[in-house]
């Protein structure tokens, strides 16, 4: 395992500042934005895309610092009913994952995206219950416009070698495993998880009964290390579906925070423990949106937990089992 982060916190340092700090904290991996809602203050990806010379650069200046990149990110909304945002998410989808396979990163993480209720409507539609029976029968239509279009990214995939590593995020089509898991069911191998707790712990979800449910399928791709903490005072009150303001930090059910702010870290060693039981060994990328810290200080921080709670070594044999 290493430790990573998604780098858009860092957004006012250049690509060699932005490493170079990153380095100098115990930071072994990078996961830029490459377009849509991460931005591409790090990698532009039209800049890098088929340019072998622009890639040669990237590759020493990551060999300077011993990093690699865990992922290219370009989280969007490919299903949006309006059809140019939808075509301009594709567009950016299909480039970075072109782009992952220049540069021999085996992963873009994304969202699913989320449809409208209907082929009429013109705005997603989030659907969390079946009834009245309208949104069941919108909800089965958003699933077939999902599976028709994730069939035909996952086999662009599959030819350039590369996994679909899908954040399961409220106000998205799959925000929790068994979503995640009948996408994955319905459109290949290549479609799994970029594991978010952070969007789980507010839903009520055991994060590592998740782990082991996507983990028995084979369907965890990439990890995002990002805690949540849940104000029982004011979730008692308006329950978890919150729409104050995140900056609005006292009034609001539960908060984005820095890894070990929200659970503290015999739990976050429990996640380690149980991704590698399940088969992960890869990067722990973090990804800071904690409003009560700078970004360098929660990411500081986040590693601190993240270098004592990770395994850097394959296990040994079971000697004392013989």
């Amino acid at each position: 395992m290493d430790i990573g982060v998604h780098t858009p916190p860092l957004a006012d340092e250049s690509l060699e500042g932005a490493l170079a700090y990153l380095s100098d904290i115990g930071v072994d991996a990078i996961e830029p934005g490459v377009g849509g809602f991460p931005g591409d203050d790090h990698l532009v990806r039209e800049e890098y895309l088929d340019d072998e010379d622009a890639q040669l650069e990237l590759e020493e200046l990551l060999s300077e610092f011993e990093m690699h990149v865990s992922a290219l990110a370009i989280h969007n909304n490919p299903l949006h009913p309006d059809e140019k945002r939808a075509e301009e998410a594709d567009t950016e989808l299909r480039e970075a994952i072109e782009l992952a396979d220049q540069l021999d990163v085996n992963t873009v993480t994304c969202f699913s995206g989320l449809p409208a209720g209907g082929p009429d409507d013109e705005v997603p539609n989030w659907i969390t219950a079946p009834w009245p029976t309208e949104h069941a029968d919108a909800h089965d239509y958003q699933w077939e416009v999902a599976v028709d279009y994730w069939s035909d990214l996952a086999a662009y995939a599959d030819d350039h070698g590369v996994d679909l590593a899908i954040e399961m995020h409220p106000n998205m089509l799959v925000y929790e495993p068994h979503g995640m898991a009948k996408l994955r069911e319905e459109t290949g191998e290549r479609v799994g998880a970029n594991f978010d707790p952070s969007h789980l712990y507010w839903q009520d979800i055991s994060i590592t009964d998740a782990i082991r449910y996507l983990g028995e399928r084979d369907a965890i791709h990439h990890f995002h290390a990002k805690d949540t903490k849940v104000y029982e005072e004011q979730a008692r009150e308006k329950g978890v579906l919150d729409t104050t303001a995140y900056d609005d930090e006292p009034n609001r059910s539960w908060l984005f925070r820095s890894v070990g702010y929200g659970h503290g870290e015999e739990h976050w060693k429990d996640v380690v423990s149980t991704l590698r039981m399940v088969g992960y060994d890869g990067t722990l990328s973090i990804e800071h949106e904690d409003s009560l810290t700078s970004s360098r200080e929660g990411l500081e921080k986040a590693v601190e937990i993240l270098e004592r709670a990770i395994f850097r070594e394959q296990p040994g044999e079971a000697y004392w089992a013989e």
